[in-house]
């Protein structure tokens, strides 16, 4: 498994092996003091008798391939855009099992649902929530009562008075 950090640092760390490999060490005690199999460090080696200072360089991961390729992935766009209403569901509101019921429907590919919300966001898609609001909900009034209601009620005379949780006076105590 390749061992975490940037580019320069494993390059570095390659560089501080073969200084150690030219300084006469053996390959465990250099394995030993880098953090790394002995293999990785023959290896190392090799490629650079082969191929120079080729062998510092250090090559991206290019991890599983992907499963929708970058004309799929627009389409994936345009269909999204169309709303969750025009692929049959009952809201338009799109959940990351719907997406990936879509995904598999139009392209043939199946996907996890947690796996669709990356997908969205390397899209540009945001997780959004619609906001819940009653359908009687008046905006106008909403505001007056902010405007002349709440700061009476807040600048009145106090409306509680404090008590005490204990169950006895505390005169008598």
């Amino acid at each position: 498994m390749r061992p975490k950090g940037s580019a320069e640092v494993l390059a570095d760390r390659r560089r501080q092996a073969l200084k150690l490999v030219d300084a006469g060490l053996s390959l465990n005690a250099v394995a030993r003091r880098v953090g790394c199999l002995a293999s990785s460090v023959m290896r190392w080696r090799d490629q650079r008798a082969r191929e120079g200072d080729g062998v510092y360089k250090v090559r991206t991961s290019s991890g599983r391939p992907a499963r929708l390729d970058a004309r799929q992935k627009k389409r994936l766009v345009k269909l999204l855009l169309k709303g969750a209403l025009a692929h049959g569901y009952r809201t338009d509101l799109w959940t990351t099992m719907r997406v990936a019921e879509v995904i598999t429907r139009e392209f043939g590919v199946t996907y996890h649902r947690d796996h669709v919300g990356r997908l969205l966001h390397s899209l540009d898609f945001s997780c959004q929530k619609p906001d819940r609001r009653a359908l009687e909900r008046d905006d106008e009034e909403i505001e007056r009562w902010k405007r002349e209601e709440w700061p009476r009620i807040k600048k009145g005379p106090r409306t509680w008075v404090l008590t005490s949780s204990l169950s006895t006076k505390a005169a008598s105590c």
